[in-house]
């Protein structure tokens, strides 16, 4: 891989990061203000955006939610890279992210959201030592 490739890939990946974290932000303050599907959906995808920059580091990339959470499982849980707890999380923040956007009888609350954010904050946080030690990347 040519260097400016390299490079290019560590921009995309630490732009990952950023809207990840970004999307925290959001979903705390959409708590605070008591936005309770907003504050799911955007811890999801703080999640959601931190395994696609995981997942560059191998040269993967997916379209579809459903291919990054697969993808993230195949190549970085199942080897034991990342721990299954971190599989877990994705999964149920997903899960929460499903009902509160698409189910309009999901009941979303406080205890909730706020389990989302937690997941969510745990995760990057995960990911973010993941890129630094194993790839040196700084986020």
């Amino acid at each position: 891989m040519e260097e400016e490739e390299i490079l290019n890939r560590r921009y995309q990946i630490k732009s990952y990061l950023d809207h990840a974290r970004h999307a925290l932000d959001s979903a705390a303050s959409s708590l605070e203000h008591g936005f309770y599907d907003t504050a799911i959906n955007r811890a999801y995808y703080a999640i959601f955006y931190a395994a696609s920059g995981l997942l560059l580091t191998g040269g993967i990339s997916r379209s579809k939610h459903s291919g990054v959470i697969a993808a993230f499982r195949e190549f970085f849980v199942k080897p034991g890279l990342i721990e299954a707890e971190y599989s877990d999380l994705y999964g149920a923040v997903m899960d929460s992210r499903i009902g509160s956007d698409y189910e309009i009888t999901f009941e979303s609350d406080r205890a909730l959201a706020e389990k989302a954010l937690d997941a969510a904050r745990r995760f990057v946080e995960r990911i973010a030592v993941y890129l630094l030690d194993r790839e040196g990347i700084q986020t």
